[in-house]
């Protein structure tokens, strides 16, 4: 069995070159949003915590890329927005050569943040 990488640094390192250039605009875009997150690996995935919780996580998949908000609601509020691509529940999609744009991201992560302020997730 392979080990778990226990950093963002060595799960990039895992990952094909053209998914890592994407991911890694991705992880730029996420930590100009939440200067103050802790990157962490949670679920086994790159990812952003907050005190009260995770934020923002990443994931290389066989087809492309992912983005999770760590939610199962932030991508429901942000629907019209987010029509262009595949999605489930818990998952954005994207592929490697379209990365998601900032300004989508930085509102995932706004949206984010305000449902853990409202859930009382966060002590500030």
């Amino acid at each position: 069995m392979a080990k778990k990488p226990g950093s963002i640094d060595e799960y990039l390192s895992l990952i094909s070159d053209e998914k890592v250039a994407a991911l890694q605009k991705l992880r730029k875009t996420i930590r100009a949003a939440l200067p103050k997150a802790q990157e962490c690996i949670s679920y086994g995935m790159p990812a952003f915590r907050l005190p009260g919780g995770v934020v923002a996580g990443f994931l290389a998949t066989k087809t492309g890329c992912s983005y999770f908000p760590f939610s199962g609601t932030t991508l429901g509020t942000l629907v019209k927005e987010l029509e262009d691509y595949d999605k489930t529940k818990s998952a954005l999609h994207f592929s490697p050569d379209k990365p998601l744009p900032a300004a989508l991201v930085r509102k995932l992560i706004k949206t984010r943040v305000a449902e853990m302020k409202s859930n009382l997730l966060m002590p500030y």
